[in-house]
């Protein structure tokens, strides 16, 4: 894996940058242990940043492709959900698993919302190889299912057995084109270079750490209850009609 270069950071949100406490305790908690312990709790239990208003720039952040295969929903949504995200992060894993499906029934399937995956692969050499994983489902269109399937159950950080195998066993799984998934995966510089548009994105906000949502520029950090996301994006559409 060859380096991000260095980004310069943008006023994008520096409200994310304030927030970044708790990740900063996540980063310790998962890199000292995998384990979702008490101090895990204490972050994932931790308020989310005080509401503000939305940053124009931070706004922009929505690419609204509709050709975009790593996202969900309409794509002329009121409300988009960036979600800076990778799948060895345990707190990625509890938000896919506890809150991302009731977000997707509530507000997805009824047209309120659209959610966008940033790759943020931060916590080492497997994330990239499982980023590049997502980006070898998305071109079968399957990027959702492959999410859901690596977050069931999920391998803890850094465990040494998220490669190239185990993502063709889960590709199997899902039903995806096998060989064609391999091709994709084996093409290093193509999938990086599409993951580090992603990472360089994220940095230049701000981020550190995952996961870390902009909701029509407002920050949610971390895998907050549910209760702050509904709060979030029902304030976002209501601005957004207003």
């Amino acid at each position: 894996m060859s380096p991000v270069p260095e980004v310069r950071k943008s006023p994008v949100l520096p409200l994310v940058v304030a927030a970044l406490a708790a990740i900063a305790l996540l980063v310790v908690v998962v890199r000292g242990s995998g384990s979702e312990g008490d101090d895990a709790a204490a972050v994932l239990n931790a308020p989310a940043t005080e509401s503000a208003a939305p940053d124009e720039a931070a706004e922009q952040l929505a690419r609204r492709n509709p050709d975009d295969p790593m996202a969900l929903g309409d794509v002329d949504a009121p409300v988009v959900m960036v979600a800076y995200s990778e799948f060895q992060c345990p707190f990625c894993g509890k938000f896919a698993r506890d809150t991302e499906p009731r977000l997707v029934e509530k507000y997805v399937d009824s047209g309120v919302l659209r959610i966008e995956w940033r790759d943020f692969p931060y916590l080492g050499t497997e994330s990239w190889v499982a980023a590049r994983g997502g980006r070898a489902a998305a071109a079968q269109d399957r990027f959702w299912e492959f999410e859901e399937a690596m977050y069931a159950d999920q391998l803890p950080p850094n465990s040494g057995d998220l490669d190239a195998d185990y993502l063709t066993s889960i590709a199997e799984d899902i039903g995806l084109d096998v060989a064609e998934f391999r091709e994709h995966l084996a093409d290093v510089s193509a999938g990086e270079a599409l993951v580090k548009e992603d990472f360089a994105e994220g940095q230049a906000i701000g981020v550190t750490g995952t996961p870390a949502f902009v909701i029509n520029g407002v920050p949610v950090i971390g895998a907050q209850p549910i209760e702050v996301f509904e709060q979030t994006i029902e304030q976002a559409a209501e601005d957004a009609g207003s």
